[in-house]
């Protein structure tokens, strides 16, 4: 039987680990050719076997969303080797809470760089070819997943910094829906509330244990529930567009 994204090409940033990942597996196993991008070729070569294995398609590609010369070099790769670009997600991205008040400058930078900026880049490279893909494929659809965050909803103590590039990946978003909704391409953003993910492996010691203590005694939201939801809206009709999905753990206040 056809899967629901057969003839169809995603790139997911992000797809060492975590959300990316996992949705990575998801659009796979709907179909799709996938091009999976990150800094960790290791853990992608991975993941590529473990989808060739199930009889799908990956190809590795070894980036840095934050470096725009990268993040241009992943997009035309992907539709140098697999012929086309459907499904953007755009996954990539760091999250370093702590207070404002002598926050070390280079944390704000990297989360500027990989959570906006390097969505940014991305994006900017595959809109010609989602617009395209919209146009002459037999779906007559594309889609844009960009990954916020629920503190793109609401900021908190010491995660300014972070909730600010989220706040922006919102903004973006909706503003780009409207220019192109139209020409069927559907953007979409997640915010995903607490996950299981490698997110607290990233900050420094102290305020890795606050971020602990913030999620403990609540039973957290698996990647693959997140994937769930993105592979739930890229296989809409074409006629159905899902703009924005909060997800929760249950027991998340």
């Amino acid at each position: 039987m056809a899967q629901q994204l057969d003839g169809t090409v995603a790139l997911v940033t992000g797809a060492s680990s975590g959300i990316g990942q996992a949705t990575a597996q998801a659009l796979a196993a709907h179909g799709a050719a996938v091009a999976l991008a990150a800094r960790r070729t290791e853990r992608l070569a991975q993941l590529a076997a473990e989808i060739r294995a199930a009889d799908g398609r990956a190809l590795v590609i070894e980036t840095d969303v934050a470096d725009k010369t990268q993040a241009q070099a992943a997009v035309a790769h992907t539709v140098a080797e697999l012929g086309r670009l459907d499904t953007l997600v755009n996954d990539a991205g760091v999250g370093n809470l702590g207070p404002i008040l002598d926050a070390a400058l280079d944390e704000w930078e990297r989360m500027i760089q990989v959570n906006l900026l390097g969505l940014l880049y991305t994006t900017h490279a595959a809109l010609p070819h989602l617009l395209k893909a919209a146009q002459d494929s037999p779906r007559q659809v594309a889609d844009l997943v960009n990954i916020s965050s629920e503190a793109g909803r609401t900021a908190s103590s010491d995660d300014g910094v972070y909730a600010a590039t989220k706040f922006g990946v919102g903004a973006f978003s909706e503003s780009l829906r409207q220019e192109v909704t139209r020409r069927h391409v559907r953007v979409a953003v997640v915010e995903p509330g607490a996950v299981a993910t490698e997110i607290g492996s990233h900050m420094p010691e102290k305020e890795r244990q606050a971020y602990l203590q913030r999620v403990a005694g609540i039973e957290q939201l698996a990647a693959a529930d997140i994937a769930d939801a993105i592979a739930f809206l890229v296989t809409r009709p074409r006629r159905v567009a899902v703009n924005e999905v909060l997800i929760r753990p249950t027991e998340e206040a």
